[in-house]
């Protein structure tokens, strides 16, 4: 069976939009799901979700899927360019790497985006990509999604409405 690891958004927590569906379908098949709370908007910061993360790098391996939203996505990039480990898949959702446009969510992200990514590091510590993007996401254009899933190389899924 497989860790799942969801990373929520700004101003999330592990309980909000499709994760406790998703937890509740994978750990009904008997997969291991981990949900790590981290300090946003308050105190989110690249250094600060490092080290709430610290307790779950136990639980990557082989078999391990990260899943993402929003932000997230940016910290399971971070996450891939420090592990040792090939995990088996990445499943990002309205993910971005470069600003958005919104100035209100710069010191928010600032810190996830604004050293540049180890692509070819990333792309070789996990086995499949899987990018999803809306195509009216107020906060993540579209064009954003389909930069990030470039840089992956791989195609960005697009979510209708």
């Amino acid at each position: 069976m497989a860790n799942f690891i969801f990373i929520h958004g700004t101003g999330g927590n592990p309980d909000e939009c499709f994760y406790p569906w998703l937890r509740e379908q994978l750990e009904k098949e008997g997969h291991n799901v981990y949900v790590p709370k981290f300090p946003t908007p308050e105190n989110q910061s690249l250094v600060n979700w490092l080290e709430a993360f610290e307790p779950y790098w136990k639980f990557i391996n082989s078999d391990t899927c990260f899943v993402g939203r929003s932000i997230g996505p940016m910290f399971i990039l971070r996450l891939l360019e420090k592990t040792k480990v090939k995990v088996k898949a990445a499943f990002l959702v309205a993910g971005f790497c470069s600003d958005i446009g919104l100035p209100e969510f710069k010191p928010l992200i600032s810190t996830f985006i604004n050293k540049p990514f180890d692509w070819q590091k990333i792309r070789s510590s996990c086995e499949k990509f899987f990018v999803y993007n809306s195509d009216n996401d107020p906060y993540v254009p579209l064009e954003k999604g389909e930069e990030f899933a470039k840089n992956l190389g791989t195609k960005v899924i697009v979510v209708k409405g």
